[in-house]
């Protein structure tokens, strides 16, 4: 295959070719792992240390998404697919939420304000058909991420504009990206342009290159 035939995920790969082996090596040696499984009621899941900064963590693929360049559409297994502009996203009921986040490379990084569009309004809007049973997350950088629908489908998800009170920085996944606190945030896919609603769970960059497919914090599931 010549690397103009390479498949989007491929391409993303080869832009960090020294990270993305060192993640793979991780998840063969099932780095950072205690073997711990924590209590729900635990705020910090086991392995985990805070931090008071947020880690730029990514491939090295700035997409240059400006919110005049910027689209969401939102397809798939849906009776009402949706493509939103920033402005037609901006006008949706904005939604307001406090979470912890987790990264699979063991930081955590409590209290971060978000606002932004709730998955739940979207869910209302799009109305997924009975069949749809996962979600799709695609990048400006090609980046996909897969998970549950019932994970999707939660009071703390959001797609978010704004962290701190401030726009999201391009470098944290701006002008928008997924927010799901209660999974590792890799799961939080950055610089989202599409949340595709399928059948058949289809691991997406990081879960076919060893990382879990589902990505629970307090049961540790870093890797599949």
């Amino acid at each position: 295959m010549s690397n103009d035939e390479a498949k989007p995920e491929d391409k993303l790969a080869e832009t960090r070719p020294k990270l993305v082996e060192s993640k793979e090596r991780w998840a063969r040696e099932g780095r950072l792992l205690t073997g711990r499984a924590g209590a729900r009621g635990e705020r910090l899941p086991p392995g985990q240390h805070l931090v008071r900064d947020w880690p730029v963590l990514d491939l090295g693929v700035d997409p240059h998404v400006t919110p005049e360049t910027w689209h969401l559409a939102i397809d798939g297994l849906v009776e009402q697919p949706l493509q939103w502009s920033w402005a037609q996203f901006l006008a949706q009921p904005q939604f307001h939420d406090v979470s912890d986040i987790h990264c699979v490379t063991a930081w955590s990084r409590f209290d971060n304000q978000w606002d932004g569009v709730s998955a739940k309004h979207i869910l209302s809007l799009v109305k997924p058909k009975p069949e749809a049973r996962f979600v799709v997350f695609h990048s400006f950088d090609d980046y996909t991420t897969n998970l549950p629908l019932a994970d999707f489908d939660d009071d703390d998800v959001l797609i978010a504009h704004s962290w701190q009170g401030k726009p999201l920085p391009p470098d944290h996944g701006g002008p928008a990206r997924a927010i799901v606190p209660k999974l590792y945030f890799w799961k939080s896919a950055k610089w989202l342009k599409r949340i595709e609603f399928i059948a058949r769970d289809r691991p997406g960059f990081w879960e076919e290159r060893g990382y879990h497919n589902h990505g629970d914090p307090w049961t540790e599931e870093r890797y599949g």
